[in-house]
């Protein structure tokens, strides 16, 4: 999946899958997360946020949408 460089004190990059409505999260510290059943318009949402941090905090880790590692 393409990943887009975002600017975060915590987040490195955000890639969305539309197909699939999956969602990656990679972090400064080199983890990798895959969301699962994440709507389209959470990646407009995010990319678009003044903290990507907090909309990810708010909307996707607390929005309980099923998480895979995968680094």
């Amino acid at each position: 999946m393409n990943r887009v460089p975002v600017s975060s004190s915590n987040l490195r990059a955000v890639g969305y899958d539309p197909e699939t409505r999956i969602l990656e999260v990679e972090f400064l510290n080199g983890g990798l997360y895959s969301y699962s059943g994440v709507p389209s318009s959470i990646h407009p949402g995010i990319m678009s946020a003044s903290s990507h941090g907090s909309y990810f905090e708010a909307c996707i880790k607390k929005g309980s949408y099923p998480c895979k590692k995968i680094r």
